[in-house]
C-alpha cells in the first residue's frame, strides 16, 4: 500500500514539483495550495505525513499542522520555509510537538528531502 502524503504550499511550483517528487518515488500524494483546502482533504485522506510550509496567507503552517495532527493523530509532520528568521520558534515548535516533526528550510534537494521524509515515517 502506498503511503500518504499531503502537501500544502501557496507557491504553486514549489508545492507541484513537491507532489511530483513524492509521487515518483510511489507515494499517494495531494497537494493544495491553501490551508483550508487541505483540511477538506485530511478529512478523508488522513496522510501518514504532512508537508506544510511555515509562512502562508489566511493560515500559517502551524494551525494546519494543528488541525490535521488532531484528525489524524498518526500523522508525521515536515514544515518548511524559505524564512531564516522563523527557524528558531519553528524548531522549538517542533521539538514540543507530539507527533515525530521536523523543520527544514526551502529549497532542500529532493535526495535529502524524501531521506528525511522516509526517517520520520519509520518513527
Amino acid at each position: 500500500m502506498k503511503r500518504k502524503v499531503l502537501v500544502v504550499d501557496d507557491e504553486r511550483m514549489v508545492a507541484d514539483t513537491l507532489g511530483i517528487i513524492f509521487e515518483k518515488r510511489g507515494f499517494d500524494c495531494r497537494v493544495f495550495y491553501t490551508g483550508a483546502d487541505a483540511l477538506v482533504c485530511a478529512d478523508t485522506f488522513c496522510p501518514e505525513l504532512l508537508l506544510c510550509d511555515l509562512s502562508m496567507p489566511g493560515m500559517s503552517g502551524l494551525e494546519v499542522v494543528a488541525t490535521v495532527t488532531g484528525k489524524c493523530p498518526e500523522c508525521r509532520v515536515l514544515l518548511l520555509t524559505g524564512y531564516y528568521a522563523s527557524l528558531g520558534s519553528a524548531r522549538k515548535w517542533a521539538r514540543g510537538h507530539d507527533a515525530p516533526s521536523l523543520v527544514m528550510t526551502k529549497p532542500v534537494l529532493p535526495a535529502v528531502l524524501l531521506e528525511q521524509a522516509n526517517a520520520l515515517l519509520l518513527e
